[in-house]
């Protein structure tokens, strides 16, 4: 974290925020920040120190964030998200700093505000389902005291809890409209000319899509009223069959090499179930966020990120097991421990490299090193990468830039060196844009086409809306619409 003058001269480091998720200066020179992508907030002095943290997550909850410190410095309101996708996995919560109790203060909402008017009243005002909503609130109690009231529909949000709205102190309103129109996605075939073919075409809050080694069936997550839940989409049957059953959330599916088993993150770690259905069998049990990754190609070890307080690191494991009793992990080894945030770790197809995403430099930037790692690191991207994509055709890594476009670069091995060339452009056609936080592709065994989600109401339209809407007089407006009941 930084912060720099308006009036120019250079950054100041403040605090390591390896995965920040939204900072908010209070009027006591102070700064509450969600430093990390996992856990609760933290309160950074104005000239810089360590972070002291001042919310603790409640059962259920994997991260506090998007804070705003409300006028006084006495309290701090937030958003509270279980670690699912869905609109309604979050609460709006506030906590006292003088005694750290926290309550929530609207539930199935994110990005809460609150803003006052001209005529001293307050608001609070709130996204859900890419529609802007205010209710009246009582600043003494720190509750709403009214019924909420959509004000403004079209705001540009994602399932992961963020909003691309602000209200400025004179009343102005700005905003980032909405792609796609309701938030709600379609699974797609896209090959390199851009060319969309529909895998799923029902409508849904969908995730992390994950290929079968065949490329015949797809594991996905749905979102829903009741959380996260995993299915199996078959294409020559039209049918979606659901592997869990709520317990969640139940995110991140990753079929083994063999088709037989899919793993997943759960609320305990990382379990895995028979691709067929089943009950479900812990792998990895520990109270960290954990994401199953990538398997190495004869199944034998499995890649993941697992949170800690400066973001994720990449671990691996070995597994054993066999077709009857299933599998079974080892004792987990760490791959890479750093004060950055690594993600996204992929074995190449013949188990020699491992391609992860890294922000060592600021920016999310794509490197490979071998495995087992033996110090050598390559950098393949410039200008923003995640989500790394071994080819199986042939000798090509693909990656999503920042702006949700594929790019391609070739590569060649010589000896113990890994050496990239320059990416091109694989599709100029960009995919749904669901930030570093939610994978939104996946490449399919050929390597012609990957699985793209796209946005629901306009696919001709897969990018974010390059439009940002300015409202002014918006709290006099609000004012007009809600009222002080």
């Amino acid at each position: 974290m930084k912060k720099v003058s308006v009036q120019g001269g250079a950054a100041v480091i403040l605090s390591d925020s390896p995965g920040s998720r939204g900072a908010s200066w209070g009027d006591d020179g102070n700064i509450v920040a969600a430093v990390a992508n996992t856990g609760g907030l933290s309160r950074i002095p104005a000239a810089g120190g360590a972070p002291e943290q001042i919310s603790e997550l409640a059962p259920g909850e994997r991260t506090h964030r998007w804070p705003q410190v409300l006028p006084g410095a006495k309290a701090v309101l937030f958003t509270a998200n279980n670690g699912t996708t869905g609109f309604d996995a979050a609460n709006i919560k506030v906590v006292s700093l003088a005694d750290r109790r926290t309550k929530i203060v609207q539930a199935g909402a994110t990005y809460g505000r609150v803003v006052g008017t001209r005529k001293g009243h307050t608001y609070l005002i709130y996204v859900n389902r890419s529609t802007l909503f205010a209710a009246p609130f009582d600043t003494d109690r720190l509750e709403v005291a009214g019924s909420p009231m959509p004000v403004l529909e079209g705001v540009g949000s994602s399932p992961t809890g963020s909003a691309e709205m602000d209200v400025s102190m004179g009343g102005m309103l700005v905003y980032r409209g909405l792609a796609g129109g309701t938030g709600l996605l379609t699974v797609q075939w896209m090959d390199s000319a851009g060319k969309l073919q529909p895998l799923i075409t029902k409508p849904g809050v969908y995730g992390r899509p994950s290929l079968s080694p065949q490329g015949d069936r797809l594991a996905i997550e749905i979102s829903g009223s009741s959380g996260n839940d995993i299915g199996i989409y078959d294409p020559r049957r039209d049918n979606m069959t659901r592997l869990t059953f709520g317990n969640g959330p139940n995110n991140s599916p990753l079929w083994s090499p063999d088709g037989r088993y899919i793993v997943y993150q759960d609320p305990g770690g990382t379990s895995w179930i028979r691709s067929d259905g089943g009950a479900p069998q812990g792998l990895i049990r520990n109270k960290n966020a954990q994401y199953p990754w990538s398997f190495t190609p004869d199944g034998k070890r499995l890649a993941y990120i697992e949170g800690g307080a400066g973001g994720y690191d990449i671990w691996t494991v070995p597994l054993e097991g066999d077709p009857i009793s299933g599998i079974r992990a080892g004792k987990p080894e760490v791959f890479l421990n750093s004060e950055f945030d690594e993600r996204s770790p992929t074995f190449s197809p013949d188990g020699r490299w491992l391609a992860y995403s890294s922000n060592e430099g600021g920016t999310f930037e794509l490197y490979v090193r071998a495995f087992p790692d033996k110090g050598g690191k390559w950098q393949v991207s410039d200008g923003g990468a995640s989500y790394p994509m071994w080819s199986r055709a042939s000798h090509e890594l693909l990656y999503e830039t920042l702006d949700a476009r594929i790019m391609a670069a070739s590569y060649s091995i010589k000896g113990d060196s890994f050496i990239p060339d320059k990416p091109r452009v694989w599709s100029s056609k960009p995919i749904v844009n669901l930030v570093n936080s939610i994978k939104n592709v996946e490449l399919a065994p050929d390597g012609k086409r990957i699985v793209a989600l796209m946005p629901a109401d306009s696919p001709q339209d897969s990018g974010a809306q390059n439009h940002v809407t300015f409202l002014l007089n918006f709290l006099d407006e609000l004012e007009r619409r809600v009222g002080k009941r």
